[in-house]
């Protein structure tokens, strides 16, 4: 006959079997929140077009930053933006940029593990005291920048980088990333950036931006010098000084892409490129629906 448990042994054992249940609970909940990004290829960086197309990293002056409550951010029609935080600027976006490749293969909610040095050489910096301290300054800008970013019927507000927390002796860094990020993406509402060119354009913030700009675009249409002025958030205050380093950035974009531009009479800028492979893909979806249409 078998012998009956005391109460303490059924004490034990419905402990153990909570203790199993709720350990099971948080291996569902951890798995839950890592969210799969698109894969795009390991030479590019995949972008929000809403990110792309707006001034929330803009063109910023070096020197102190302004701490913003809930800006509305220059952006392009349906989309809408609203900032809290220390201004970023194109320095600051390759940070981002760099933190979702490293979580488009673990996943958007998972523990990114890397360390400075290794992070810095993937953005093209050096390994010096002054760039390590410039990065934890840039983390620091990301978490504290909280935005509310409306693109269509996609819609995402939170941090930028939710958290991190890193070891100043070895340099190792551990970051998560929010994973309702992914709400931003979808089928079309991001973009490849080539990584390589957007290097070559370092330390020109306004290429860099028009760079991302037109990245975003399968085929760009015209857009008026003023209309660039806004969206980039360029903080020169003349529109005739705005053009000249316009066309002076535009300049370098063409030698670094092979991309085309002129400006017309009109003030109209023009930009030819060759879509990406996907983009030329969208470009035919539409051609069907238009033609079926």
């Amino acid at each position: 006959m078998r012998q009956k448990r005391t109460f303490e042994e059924n004490l034990a054992l419905a402990k153990a079997r909570g203790q199993q249940a709720a350990a099971l609970q948080t291996v569902v909940a951890e798995k839950s929140l890592e969210v799969q990004l698109p894969l795009w290829a390991e030479v590019c960086r995949g972008v929000p077009n809403s990110v792309l197309r707006s001034a929330l990293f803009g063109v910023v002056r070096r020197g102190p930053r302004s701490f913003q409550q809930r800006v509305q951010k220059a952006s392009v029609e349906g989309v809408k933006i609203i900032h809290t935080g220390p201004q970023l600027d194109q320095a600051d976006l390759d940070v981002w940029e760099q933190a979702l490749q490293l979580a488009r293969t673990g996943g958007l909610g998972c523990r990114i593990q890397f360390t400075a040095s290794h992070f810095l050489k993937c953005i093209g910096r050096g390994n010096g005291k002054s760039q390590h301290e410039w990065l934890k300054g840039a983390f620091a800008r990301l978490a504290a920048s909280v935005v509310e970013i409306k693109d269509g019927h996609r819609a995402y507000f939170g941090a930028i980088l939710s958290h991190g927390g890193r070891d100043d002796q070895s340099g190792r860094y551990v970051i998560e990333m929010n994973p309702k990020l992914i709400d931003l993406y979808g089928l079309d509402g991001w973009s490849s950036v080539e990584f390589g060119q957007r290097m070559a354009l370092k330390k020109r913030p306004l290429a860099q931006w028009l760079h991302g700009y037109y990245s975003s675009h399968a085929k760009p249409f015209p857009v008026k010098v003023e209309t660039l002025h806004r969206l980039c958030g360029s903080q020169n205050s003349s529109l005739k000084g705005f053009k000249q380093d316009l066309k002076s950035a535009l300049e370098k974009l063409e030698d670094v892409t092979n991309w085309t531009w002129r400006i017309d009479a009109l003030d109209l800028v023009h930009v030819s490129k060759l879509p990406t492979a996907s983009q030329s893909r969208h470009l035919l979806k539409r051609g069907r629906s238009s033609w079926q249409a």
